[in-house]
């Protein structure tokens, strides 16, 4: 793990919520210095914290049920993002290579944050020249399916939607704040990755031969539709919502009062998001396997909104591992269930964990209610629980038979 190159005293974690809290309310850009300092200020407490823990991932009881993934041949050539990855990195200098690299165990992979103000590494968008900006998103585009590809490139906009609503606030909000990093080298067959970071968009994809690894990935965004603006008439992750509300109205009322776990959503639900690497989330809701076949159904065509963001070969590769454990798999859901309603819900099972969120304010205090959740501001979190989050247990088995 590379270190910062400057080192600050840590502030109480309480003390840069409020400072935050405060800036948003303004509604003004801060210092671009003193942002910096609080951002690696921030980030030192977040990583220390979040890295205290020996990575072990998201378990229902604190032990890591084995045995549910395996390296082994897709018949999925990964080539398409390699060689994409060797054309970005291509493109950059001698010291961008430098700052983009790590080694494909580093824990790199695990410093990565929905918040704005965390403080990054490698390269961001913002300092890419038109060419290597064109390489990146090649390489983004070869990995993702077109539709997650649209996804991840509109959440970027509506970060500068969000700073054009906070008084064209571009320190802290922008579509060029985020960073790409690379861990390993771009290989078909050794193990390496990539990874996105920034605001309400981050993106870890590990490659092992023909295998990918493509969690943890948070997609979310505040505002979630741009109604002014440079991207006026953006809008995100509105079938995440549709279907969501598709699957709970499916449900029998025996159904539905085991997978509604709190009738009023109060507050923010989300459990895996930054730093929750080995979190123990117990099952809840109800179980799949209690589903006719039609909600069964109903479950895969909403979780298959999220597993269509990987790239279109590989996504029948996944969906298959997720019905594998399809009875084995929980839905839950918090709040009310009407079309303009605020809600929280997951979908838990061993290799899959889904949750969706909507938040309340955070960067919009100064035009919404406080502590009050809102359909404009989205939370949502894929993960591989078990230890698959950043292809961590097939790296294992892999050192296993391939000591390095």
């Amino acid at each position: 793990m590379k270190n910062y190159s400057e080192k600050n005293s840590l502030l109480n974690a309480f003390t840069l919520l409020t400072v935050l809290v405060a800036w948003n309310a303004s509604a003004q850009a801060p210092d671009p210095e003193v942002y910096r300092q609080r951002s690696l200020q921030w980030s030192e407490r977040m990583n220390a914290n979040g890295l205290s823990e020996t990575f072990k991932g998201i378990t229902t009881n604190g032990n890591v049920q084995p045995g549910l993934f395996e390296v082994r041949s897709t018949g999925i050539s990964t080539a398409p993002v390699s060689n994409a990855a060797d054309v970005f990195l291509g493109t950059l200098n001698a010291d961008q290579r430098e700052r983009i690299s790590f080694s494909v165990d580093d824990d790199e992979w695990r410093m990565w944050a929905n918040q704005h103000i965390y403080y990054r590494q490698g390269i961001s968008f913002d300092e890419m020249n038109e060419a290597q900006r064109d390489a990146a998103l090649a390489m983004l585009g070869e990995s993702l399916s077109a539709r997650g590809l649209s996804l991840s490139q509109d959440i970027m906009h509506l970060n500068t939607t969000l700073g054009e609503l906070n008084g064209n606030n571009f320190v802290e909000y922008g579509e060029g704040k985020y960073w790409i990093t690379i861990m390993g080298s771009p290989s078909t067959t050794e193990p390496w990755g990539w990874q996105l970071d920034g605001h309400h968009l981050n993106l870890n994809y590990f490659v092992l031969g023909d295998q990918v690894v493509m969690t943890p990935a948070f997609w979310g965004s505040e505002p979630a539709v741009a109604m002014t603006g440079e991207y006026a008439g953006t809008a995100i992750m509105e079938d995440e919502q549709r279907y969501g509300l598709a699957m709970i109205n499916s449900l029998s009322e025996t159904q539905k009062a085991k997978a509604v776990i709190e009738t009023r959503k109060t507050g923010n639900n989300i459990m895996t998001q930054a730093f929750s690497d080995n979190v123990v989330l117990e099952n809840a809701g109800i179980r799949v396997a209690e589903l006719s076949a039609a909600q069964k159904q109903q479950l895969l065509r909403l979780i298959g909104v999220y597993i269509g963001n990987m790239r279109e070969s590989h996504q029948g590769i996944r969906m298959a591992e997720i019905e594998e454990h399809l009875d084995s798999t929980w839905f839950a859901w918090v709040g009310e269930s009407e079309a303009d309603s605020v809600f929280y819900y997951r979908i838990q099972s061993p290799v899959v964990l889904i949750e969706f969120d909507h938040e309340t304010p955070v960067g919009l205090t100064h035009m919404y209610a406080r502590g009050v959740p809102y359909k404009e501001h989205i939370h949502s979190i894929v993960r591989t629980p078990n230890g698959n989050d950043y292809g961590k247990d097939l790296l294992r088995q892999h050192y296993l038979s391939h000591p390095h």
